[in-house]
């Protein structure tokens, strides 16, 4: 399993409009091969801050599989403009659990 890590910043004022349209975004990532589970945080003490956990079964269900398809384009489509500035999204391999 690969967690992929991206925290968001949506822009001040925007936050409701955001969690609606990400509302609509998980069924679109949610039916894409080797896609696990996600989980969307929202900070307690930055209410424009968002953590965006997602899980994969292989790194490229995600860089090569759901960012080809042209079902990111929706994705990128209802979420992409609320972002100021625009994540950097990390990858990462379980090492340890407790």
């Amino acid at each position: 399993m690969i967690l992929e890590h991206a925290p968001l910043s949506v822009k001040p004022g925007q936050e409701e409009a955001f969690e609606a349209a990400f509302s609509r975004a998980k069924d679109i990532i949610a039916g894409m091969p080797g896609f696990g589970r996600l989980t969307l945080s929202r900070c307690l003490e930055r209410p424009s801050a968002y953590l965006l956990l997602v899980e994969w079964n292989r790194l490229e269900d995600h860089t090569v599989g759901f960012r080809g398809s042209a079902e990111y384009q929706q994705w990128r489509n209802l979420l992409h403009h609320f972002y100021e500035p625009f994540p950097t999204v990390e990858h990462y391999d379980e090492v340890l659990t407790a």
